[in-house]
């Protein structure tokens, strides 16, 4: 046997090594985190979703909940249910692809939008407050547009909504977008090297504020390192710059109630580009920037959400006295900071007007 022929069984014998070994891992993240909620036939996909019905005496609207990338519904649901309980009827669910739900022809954000869309019409939600976070606030954008009779308001946590210098995602969404290449990449290597990762990662998101304890085993991060989950994560990142670059635009024709939170600090979105293009956009739009606060506001200003929640409702809020309260706790916030850096652009010059 030649060294080529060696080294082509041990490149294959590894590959199937790697194969197995994220099979396992698969299997015992689905062990380990089996769905909370029910399920839904939705355009053509099985959605999985909590939704808490209206209380008696709810002084809110109903609120939809959008998470961002790399997460599920418990993202969002573990901070704020508990604030918002008996107060609201709630929907958290898992987008297409992602968590418990299948991912069905969910392949853009307009389809995922229209997903959402009929979900609430299955369960009677006729209209509700959007609150997303991060990449989820580009499908609000969409929810918002093609949706106006169904947005009572919109709450833009550490949103990604509008198009960044060069377009640049990480190296493995991009391996993994490319069909054939990326899906032979999910199938094998995604899984342990993701799972050797993920504490730098989550550590980095919520940096320079700290992680809350437990945080990737409760919120069931690691199901979006199962080979389908994965793919469908960096074909939506794949897809983001052309989507934002084409619709923020149009956001101008946007008319509902929009409070955008923010991180002076964010270490995955440039803020200065995103939430501040929101706040020049969407008419009336009012921007909460809050000092020291990383990519995480729905965990580490809750409080601050749930008063913007209120406000797109119509309530008197002073969301700046809030901001500041925030700000008292997070003051000597530098968890991670040396190894997370901050990301910089040029304020918002750059964003389309």
């Amino acid at each position: 046997m030649n060294l080529t022929c060696a080294a082509l069984l041990f490149l294959v014998a590894l590959l199937f090594a790697l194969a197995g070994i994220t099979r396992a891992g698969a299997w015992l993240v689905e062990r380990r985190n089996p769905p909370d909620g029910a399920f839904a036939e939705i355009n053509g996909a099985r959605i999985h979703y909590v939704h808490i019905p209206a209380p008696a005496g709810a002084d809110l609207p109903p609120v939809v909940f959008i998470h961002g990338a790399s997460a599920n519904l418990k993202d969002q649901m573990l901070p704020l249910n508990p604030l918002l309980e008996g107060r609201a009827e709630m929907l958290f669910l898992d987008r297409p692809g992602f968590g418990w739900s299948e991912r069905g022809g969910n392949e853009t954000l307009a389809a995922q939008a229209e997903t959402i869309a009929a979900l609430m019409d299955r369960l009677g939600i006729e209209k509700a407050v959007i609150v997303s976070h991060s990449f989820g606030g580009a499908i609000t954008t969409a929810f918002a547009r093609q949706h106006p009779e169904k947005t009572r308001g919109l709450v833009f946590l550490a949103p990604a909504t509008h198009p960044w210098p060069g377009g640049a995602t990480a190296w493995y969404y991009k391996l993994t977008a490319i069909p054939v290449i990326g899906w032979l990449f999910s199938e094998t290597l995604a899984y342990p090297a993701g799972m050797l990762r993920i504490g730098d990662a989550t550590a980095c998101v919520f940096s320079p504020n700290k992680v809350p304890d437990r945080y990737v085993d409760k919120a069931s991060i690691p199901l979006v390192l199962r080979p389908s989950d994965f793919r469908a994560n960096a074909r939506d990142v794949a897809q983001l710059y052309d989507y934002v670059r084409a619709a923020s635009p149009a956001y101008r024709e946007i008319e509902a109630p929009t409070i955008v939170i923010s991180g002076d600090r964010d270490k995955v979105v440039y803020a200065t580009m995103h939430s501040i293009g929101l706040r020049r956009d969407i008419p009336g739009a009012e921007l909460i920037w809050v000092h020291n606060l990383g990519h995480k506001p729905d965990w580490i200003a809750p409080d601050l959400v749930i008063g913007a929640i209120e406000k797109v409702a119509g309530q008197d809020v002073d969301l700046q006295a809030t901001a500041r309260t925030v700000e008292g706790r997070i003051t000597g916030d530098v968890y991670n900071d040396g190894k997370c850096p901050d990301i910089k652009v040029p304020d918002a010059e750059l964003a389309p007007g």
